[in-house]
Protein backbone atom coordinates (compact mmCIF):
# COMPACT_ATOMS: atom_id res chain seq x y z
CA UNK A 1 0.00 0.00 0.00
CA UNK A 2 1.33 3.52 -0.79
CA UNK A 3 -0.07 6.71 -0.46
CA UNK A 4 -2.87 7.30 -3.20
CA UNK A 5 -2.09 10.97 -3.13
CA UNK A 6 1.53 10.91 -3.43
CA UNK A 7 0.83 8.07 -6.42
CA UNK A 8 -1.15 10.73 -8.01
CA UNK A 9 0.88 13.75 -8.20
CA UNK A 10 4.27 11.01 -9.27
CA UNK A 11 2.10 9.71 -12.11
CA UNK A 12 1.12 13.12 -13.83
CA UNK A 13 2.46 14.39 -15.94
CA UNK A 14 3.65 18.40 -16.32
CA UNK A 15 2.37 19.53 -19.41
CA UNK A 16 5.42 22.56 -19.44
CA UNK A 17 7.85 18.72 -18.90
CA UNK A 18 6.25 17.16 -21.19
CA UNK A 19 6.33 19.92 -23.67
CA UNK A 20 10.14 19.87 -22.94
CA UNK A 21 11.07 16.96 -23.30
CA UNK A 22 9.07 16.74 -26.62
CA UNK A 23 11.28 19.43 -27.85
CA UNK A 24 14.18 17.46 -27.21
CA UNK A 25 12.94 14.19 -29.47
CA UNK A 26 11.23 16.57 -32.29
CA UNK A 27 15.06 18.59 -32.13
CA UNK A 28 16.42 15.17 -33.09
CA UNK A 29 14.49 14.48 -35.72
CA UNK A 30 14.50 18.04 -37.62
CA UNK A 31 17.56 19.81 -36.05
CA UNK A 32 17.08 21.96 -32.95
CA UNK A 33 17.51 24.95 -34.85
CA UNK A 34 13.71 24.19 -36.10
CA UNK A 35 12.19 23.72 -32.83
CA UNK A 36 10.93 26.82 -31.13
CA UNK A 37 10.88 26.00 -27.50
CA UNK A 38 9.15 28.20 -25.53
CA UNK A 39 8.28 25.78 -22.63
CA UNK A 40 10.08 26.39 -19.49
CA UNK A 41 11.32 28.92 -17.60
CA UNK A 42 15.10 28.25 -17.43
CA UNK A 43 17.14 31.77 -17.47
CA UNK A 44 18.84 31.85 -20.58
CA UNK A 45 21.41 34.45 -19.72
CA UNK A 46 24.64 33.53 -17.51
CA UNK A 47 25.06 33.76 -13.80
CA UNK A 48 27.43 37.36 -12.76
CA UNK A 49 30.92 36.35 -13.39
CA UNK A 50 31.10 37.10 -10.08
CA UNK A 51 29.43 34.03 -8.56
CA UNK A 52 32.02 31.30 -10.06
CA UNK A 53 34.71 33.43 -8.60
CA UNK A 54 33.46 33.46 -5.41
CA UNK A 55 33.01 29.77 -5.63
CA UNK A 56 36.23 28.97 -6.90
CA UNK A 57 37.94 31.26 -4.50
CA UNK A 58 35.68 29.49 -1.32
CA UNK A 59 36.48 26.51 -2.49
CA UNK A 60 40.03 26.96 -2.85
CA UNK A 61 40.31 28.67 0.83
CA UNK A 62 37.44 27.19 2.93
CA UNK A 63 36.87 23.90 2.01
CA UNK A 64 35.62 23.13 5.17
CA UNK A 65 33.33 25.60 5.52
CA UNK A 66 31.44 25.01 2.07
CA UNK A 67 31.48 21.22 2.57
CA UNK A 68 29.66 21.46 6.44
CA UNK A 69 26.66 21.15 8.07
CA UNK A 70 25.38 24.57 8.42
CA UNK A 71 22.47 25.58 11.18
CA UNK A 72 19.20 24.55 10.14
CA UNK A 73 17.95 27.88 9.60
CA UNK A 74 21.29 28.77 7.36
CA UNK A 75 25.14 30.28 8.22
CA UNK A 76 24.64 32.87 10.13
CA UNK A 77 26.89 35.59 8.61
CA UNK A 78 25.18 34.22 5.34
CA UNK A 79 21.78 35.17 6.54
CA UNK A 80 23.16 38.66 8.25
CA UNK A 81 24.83 39.42 4.55
CA UNK A 82 21.41 38.73 3.05
CA UNK A 83 19.83 40.87 5.85
CA UNK A 84 22.07 43.76 5.70
CA UNK A 85 21.18 43.69 1.74
CA UNK A 86 17.27 44.33 2.22
CA UNK A 87 18.01 46.66 4.58
CA UNK A 88 20.40 48.60 2.05
CA UNK A 89 17.59 48.39 -0.25
CA UNK A 90 13.84 48.48 0.92
CA UNK A 91 15.53 50.92 4.52
CA UNK A 92 14.74 48.17 6.61
CA UNK A 93 16.46 46.95 9.86
CA UNK A 94 15.83 43.21 9.57
CA UNK A 95 18.55 40.84 11.66
CA UNK A 96 20.09 37.76 10.69
CA UNK A 97 17.42 36.05 12.66
CA UNK A 98 14.25 37.04 10.60
CA UNK A 99 15.73 35.08 7.97
CA UNK A 100 15.61 31.16 7.15
CA UNK A 101 17.56 29.94 4.54
CA UNK A 102 15.87 27.35 2.20
CA UNK A 103 16.42 24.79 -0.63
CA UNK A 104 14.90 27.42 -3.19
CA UNK A 105 11.72 29.49 -3.15
CA UNK A 106 9.11 26.40 -3.60
CA UNK A 107 11.25 24.81 -0.09
CA UNK A 108 10.48 28.29 0.96
CA UNK A 109 6.63 28.02 0.35
CA UNK A 110 6.12 24.66 1.82
CA UNK A 111 8.15 25.45 4.74
CA UNK A 112 5.13 28.70 5.29
CA UNK A 113 2.47 26.39 4.27
CA UNK A 114 3.12 24.36 6.94
CA UNK A 115 4.23 26.55 9.26
CA UNK A 116 0.68 27.95 9.68
CA UNK A 117 -1.81 25.80 8.81
CA UNK A 118 -4.14 24.35 11.00
CA UNK A 119 -7.02 21.98 10.67
CA UNK A 120 -9.73 23.65 8.28
CA UNK A 121 -7.28 26.60 7.05
CA UNK A 122 -7.62 28.27 3.85
CA UNK A 123 -4.84 30.24 1.55
CA UNK A 124 -6.53 32.31 -1.65
CA UNK A 125 -4.77 32.20 -5.13
CA UNK A 126 -5.07 34.55 -7.46
CA UNK A 127 -5.40 33.49 -11.13
CA UNK A 128 -3.37 33.19 -13.12
CA UNK A 129 -0.85 31.12 -11.03
CA UNK A 130 1.90 28.95 -10.77
CA UNK A 131 0.45 25.37 -10.54
CA UNK A 132 2.37 23.83 -7.92
CA UNK A 133 0.75 26.22 -5.44
CA UNK A 134 -1.87 23.82 -5.20
CA UNK A 135 0.54 20.93 -4.60
CA UNK A 136 2.29 23.07 -1.93
CA UNK A 137 -1.01 24.00 -0.26
CA UNK A 138 -2.83 20.52 -0.09
CA UNK A 139 0.17 19.19 0.80
CA UNK A 140 0.66 21.21 4.25
CA UNK A 141 -3.31 20.05 4.95
CA UNK A 142 -4.78 22.90 4.00
CA UNK A 143 -7.72 23.76 0.75
CA UNK A 144 -6.86 26.15 -2.12
CA UNK A 145 -9.35 29.23 -3.01
CA UNK A 146 -8.78 30.32 -6.31
CA UNK A 147 -10.02 33.97 -7.87
CA UNK A 148 -10.50 33.79 -11.24
CA UNK A 149 -8.70 36.37 -13.34
CA UNK A 150 -9.14 39.58 -14.20
CA UNK A 151 -8.27 39.16 -17.45
CA UNK A 152 -7.82 42.74 -19.45
CA UNK A 153 -4.92 43.93 -17.25
CA UNK A 154 -4.23 40.67 -15.00
CA UNK A 155 -4.66 42.68 -11.56
CA UNK A 156 -6.35 41.61 -8.77
CA UNK A 157 -10.21 40.70 -9.45
CA UNK A 158 -11.16 42.37 -6.14
CA UNK A 159 -15.32 41.49 -5.95
CA UNK A 160 -14.40 37.70 -6.22
CA UNK A 161 -11.73 38.48 -4.22
CA UNK A 162 -13.83 40.09 -1.17
CA UNK A 163 -16.23 37.22 -1.34
CA UNK A 164 -13.69 34.41 -1.01
CA UNK A 165 -12.28 35.54 1.92
CA UNK A 166 -13.79 33.49 5.33
CA UNK A 167 -12.73 32.93 9.17
CA UNK A 168 -10.69 29.98 7.78
CA UNK A 169 -9.16 32.53 5.82
CA UNK A 170 -5.09 32.34 6.90
CA UNK A 171 -3.31 33.80 3.87
CA UNK A 172 -3.13 35.37 0.61
CA UNK A 173 -0.75 34.49 -1.85
CA UNK A 174 0.71 37.01 -4.62
CA UNK A 175 3.49 37.14 -6.73
CA UNK A 176 4.65 39.83 -8.66
CA UNK A 177 6.01 40.34 -11.01
CA UNK A 178 3.84 36.99 -12.25
CA UNK A 179 4.13 33.50 -12.96
CA UNK A 180 2.70 33.12 -16.61
CA UNK A 181 1.53 36.58 -17.07
CA UNK A 182 4.89 39.08 -16.33
CA UNK A 183 2.14 41.43 -14.86
CA UNK A 184 3.52 43.53 -12.09
CA UNK A 185 1.10 44.46 -9.13
CA UNK A 186 0.73 48.59 -9.24
CA UNK A 187 0.63 50.20 -5.78
CA UNK A 188 -2.79 50.82 -6.14
CA UNK A 189 -3.81 47.38 -6.65
CA UNK A 190 -1.66 46.49 -3.68
CA UNK A 191 -2.31 49.33 -1.24
CA UNK A 192 -6.18 47.91 -1.85
CA UNK A 193 -5.65 44.27 -1.11
CA UNK A 194 -4.00 45.76 1.62
CA UNK A 195 -7.19 47.52 2.99
CA UNK A 196 -9.11 44.74 2.39
CA UNK A 197 -6.59 42.19 4.50
CA UNK A 198 -6.71 44.73 7.12
CA UNK A 199 -10.59 45.14 7.22
CA UNK A 200 -11.42 41.26 7.34
CA UNK A 201 -8.20 40.25 9.80
CA UNK A 202 -10.53 42.69 12.54
CA UNK A 203 -13.73 41.36 11.34
CA UNK A 204 -12.22 37.55 11.67
CA UNK A 205 -10.18 38.68 14.74
CA UNK A 206 -7.20 37.06 13.49
CA UNK A 207 -4.60 37.88 11.27
CA UNK A 208 -4.96 37.25 7.41
CA UNK A 209 -1.17 36.65 6.51
CA UNK A 210 0.04 37.97 3.01
CA UNK A 211 2.68 35.63 1.62
CA UNK A 212 4.45 37.26 -1.44
CA UNK A 213 6.14 35.17 -3.45
CA UNK A 214 9.33 36.83 -4.91
CA UNK A 215 11.60 34.93 -7.34
CA UNK A 216 11.36 37.35 -9.94
CA UNK A 217 11.50 40.30 -8.14
CA UNK A 218 14.74 41.81 -9.52
CA UNK A 219 13.61 41.54 -13.18
CA UNK A 220 11.33 44.16 -13.49
CA UNK A 221 11.29 46.60 -16.96
CA UNK A 222 11.28 50.07 -17.66
CA UNK A 223 13.46 51.04 -15.47
CA UNK A 224 10.55 50.23 -12.44
CA UNK A 225 10.64 48.18 -9.21
CA UNK A 226 8.47 45.90 -7.54
CA UNK A 227 6.84 47.57 -4.49
CA UNK A 228 8.25 45.92 -1.61
CA UNK A 229 5.07 44.30 0.47
CA UNK A 230 6.04 44.70 4.27
CA UNK A 231 5.76 48.22 3.47
CA UNK A 232 2.55 48.01 2.54
CA UNK A 233 1.01 45.42 4.55
CA UNK A 234 2.34 44.28 8.24
CA UNK A 235 1.10 40.61 8.04
CA UNK A 236 3.39 40.11 5.01
CA UNK A 237 5.74 37.13 4.66
CA UNK A 238 8.24 37.00 1.99
CA UNK A 239 9.63 34.38 -0.33
CA UNK A 240 12.42 34.30 -2.41
CA UNK A 241 14.32 32.64 -4.63
CA UNK A 242 18.03 33.53 -6.52
CA UNK A 243 17.42 31.17 -9.18
CA UNK A 244 15.64 33.66 -11.66
CA UNK A 245 17.99 36.93 -10.07
CA UNK A 246 21.27 35.42 -10.77
CA UNK A 247 20.56 32.92 -13.09
CA UNK A 248 21.07 29.81 -10.31
CA UNK A 249 17.87 27.66 -10.89
CA UNK A 250 20.24 24.34 -10.32
CA UNK A 251 21.56 25.51 -7.24
CA UNK A 252 18.31 26.05 -5.34
CA UNK A 253 18.86 28.64 -2.80
CA UNK A 254 16.24 31.25 -1.27
CA UNK A 255 14.84 32.52 1.68
CA UNK A 256 12.04 33.13 4.38
CA UNK A 257 11.58 36.46 5.89
CA UNK A 258 9.30 36.97 8.13
CA UNK A 259 9.47 40.50 9.54
CA UNK A 260 9.72 41.30 13.21
CA UNK A 261 6.46 43.40 12.88
CA UNK A 262 4.21 40.85 11.81
CA UNK A 263 1.86 39.27 14.07
CA UNK A 264 3.17 36.45 15.99
CA UNK A 265 6.29 37.04 14.13
CA UNK A 266 8.28 34.71 16.87
CA UNK A 267 5.82 31.73 16.33
CA UNK A 268 5.90 31.99 12.98
CA UNK A 269 9.74 31.88 12.74
CA UNK A 270 9.83 28.86 15.46
CA UNK A 271 6.71 27.39 12.96
CA UNK A 272 9.01 27.72 9.64
CA UNK A 273 12.00 25.97 11.43
CA UNK A 274 9.65 23.23 12.24
CA UNK A 275 8.19 22.48 9.03
CA UNK A 276 11.89 22.65 7.64
CA UNK A 277 12.90 19.80 10.21
CA UNK A 278 9.62 18.01 9.60
CA UNK A 279 10.06 18.45 6.03
CA UNK A 280 13.67 17.11 6.48
CA UNK A 281 15.01 20.55 4.68
CA UNK A 282 18.43 19.91 7.08
CA UNK A 283 19.92 22.80 5.34
CA UNK A 284 20.61 24.36 2.04
CA UNK A 285 23.70 24.36 0.46
CA UNK A 286 26.49 25.56 2.35
CA UNK A 287 28.58 26.48 -0.51
CA UNK A 288 25.73 28.83 -2.12
CA UNK A 289 24.72 30.20 1.30
CA UNK A 290 28.21 32.04 1.10
CA UNK A 291 28.49 32.36 -2.75
CA UNK A 292 24.93 33.85 -2.93
CA UNK A 293 24.68 35.91 0.35
CA UNK A 294 28.42 37.51 -1.15
CA UNK A 295 26.87 38.03 -4.34
CA UNK A 296 23.30 38.79 -3.72
CA UNK A 297 22.94 42.87 -5.02
CA UNK A 298 24.02 41.98 -7.78
CA UNK A 299 21.54 40.45 -10.83
CA UNK A 300 22.28 38.61 -14.16
CA UNK A 301 22.08 40.90 -16.89
CA UNK A 302 17.94 41.27 -17.62
CA UNK A 303 18.25 43.70 -20.15
CA UNK A 304 18.11 40.61 -22.66
CA UNK A 305 15.01 40.00 -21.69
CA UNK A 306 13.23 43.45 -21.66
CA UNK A 307 14.05 43.91 -25.35
CA UNK A 308 12.76 39.81 -26.13
CA UNK A 309 9.70 40.96 -24.45
CA UNK A 310 9.31 44.50 -26.43
CA UNK A 311 10.35 42.28 -29.54
CA UNK A 312 7.76 39.63 -28.62
CA UNK A 313 4.62 41.91 -28.27
CA UNK A 314 5.03 44.33 -31.14
CA UNK A 315 5.31 41.77 -33.58
CA UNK A 316 2.46 39.30 -31.62
CA UNK A 317 -0.46 41.96 -31.53
CA UNK A 318 1.18 43.13 -35.58
CA UNK A 319 -0.55 39.54 -36.62
CA UNK A 320 -3.58 40.12 -34.52
CA UNK A 321 -2.90 38.28 -31.05
CA UNK A 322 -4.58 40.20 -27.93
CA UNK A 323 -1.16 40.62 -25.61
CA UNK A 324 -1.22 42.20 -21.82
CA UNK A 325 2.43 43.68 -21.84
CA UNK A 326 4.53 42.23 -19.04
CA UNK A 327 6.48 44.70 -16.91
CA UNK A 328 8.36 41.75 -15.38
CA UNK A 329 9.61 38.22 -15.52
CA UNK A 330 10.30 36.64 -18.65
CA UNK A 331 6.49 34.80 -19.45
CA UNK A 332 4.05 36.54 -22.44
CA UNK A 333 0.31 34.92 -21.62
CA UNK A 334 -1.50 36.32 -24.82
CA UNK A 335 -5.11 35.07 -25.69
CA UNK A 336 -5.36 32.43 -27.59
CA UNK A 337 -6.90 32.72 -31.01
CA UNK A 338 -10.25 30.07 -30.11
CA UNK A 339 -11.40 29.53 -26.75
CA UNK A 340 -9.37 26.03 -26.76
CA UNK A 341 -6.14 26.91 -25.27
CA UNK A 342 -5.47 23.10 -25.24
CA UNK A 343 -6.51 22.54 -28.80
CA UNK A 344 -4.96 25.61 -30.03
CA UNK A 345 -1.38 24.52 -28.21
CA UNK A 346 -1.86 21.38 -30.00
CA UNK A 347 -1.91 22.89 -33.56
CA UNK A 348 1.14 25.10 -32.39
CA UNK A 349 3.43 21.99 -32.41
CA UNK A 350 2.41 21.28 -36.21
CA UNK A 351 4.61 24.74 -36.43
CA UNK A 352 7.27 23.42 -34.20
CA UNK A 353 6.24 25.96 -31.62
CA UNK A 354 5.92 24.78 -28.09
CA UNK A 355 3.89 26.86 -26.26
CA UNK A 356 1.82 26.07 -22.27
CA UNK A 357 -2.28 26.03 -22.70
CA UNK A 358 -3.67 29.11 -19.70
CA UNK A 359 -5.62 26.21 -18.37
CA UNK A 360 -2.97 24.79 -15.91
CA UNK A 361 -2.01 27.89 -14.56
CA UNK A 362 -6.34 29.18 -13.93
CA UNK A 363 -6.80 30.98 -16.86
CA UNK A 364 -8.25 28.63 -19.88
CA UNK A 365 -8.24 31.08 -23.33
CA UNK A 366 -4.77 32.14 -23.15
CA UNK A 367 -1.65 30.42 -23.63
CA UNK A 368 2.31 31.08 -21.66
CA UNK A 369 5.23 32.18 -23.50
CA UNK A 370 8.76 31.82 -21.71
CA UNK A 371 10.70 34.28 -23.64
CA UNK A 372 14.31 33.45 -21.39
CA UNK A 373 15.47 32.32 -24.95
CA UNK A 374 17.92 33.54 -27.11
CA UNK A 375 16.65 36.38 -29.30
CA UNK A 376 17.65 34.86 -32.31
CA UNK A 377 15.33 32.41 -31.81
CA UNK A 378 12.68 34.36 -30.95
CA UNK A 379 13.28 36.23 -34.45
CA UNK A 380 12.93 33.08 -36.43
CA UNK A 381 10.24 31.68 -34.82
CA UNK A 382 8.12 34.97 -35.12
CA UNK A 383 7.24 33.76 -39.25
CA UNK A 384 5.54 30.52 -37.36
CA UNK A 385 3.55 32.78 -35.03
CA UNK A 386 2.02 34.19 -38.14
CA UNK A 387 1.71 30.94 -40.18
CA UNK A 388 -0.88 29.80 -36.52
CA UNK A 389 -2.72 32.84 -37.27
CA UNK A 390 -3.08 32.38 -40.55
CA UNK A 391 -4.30 29.07 -39.95
CA UNK A 392 -6.99 30.15 -38.15
CA UNK A 393 -8.69 32.56 -40.86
Amino acid sequence: MVSERMKGLGSARSVIRELFEYGKLRAAQVGAENVYDFSIGNPSVPAPAAINEQAIRLLREQPDLVHAYTSAQGDLAARQRLADSLNRRFDTRYTADRLYVTVGAAAALCCVFHGLTCPGDEFVVFAPYFPEYKVFIEGAGAKMALIPPEVEAFQINFDAFEQALTPNTKGVIVNSPNNPSGVVYSRATLERLAQILTAKSAQFGHPIYLISDEPYREIVYHGDKAEWLPHIYRDTIVCYSFSKSLSLPGERLGYVLVPEEVTGSADIYAAVAGAGRSLGYVNAPSLFQQVVSLCCDMTSDIKVYEENAQLLVSSLREMGYHVVEPSGAFYLFPRTLIPDDVAFCERAKEFDLLIVPGSGFGAPGHTRISYCVQTDMIRRALPKFQALADSYR
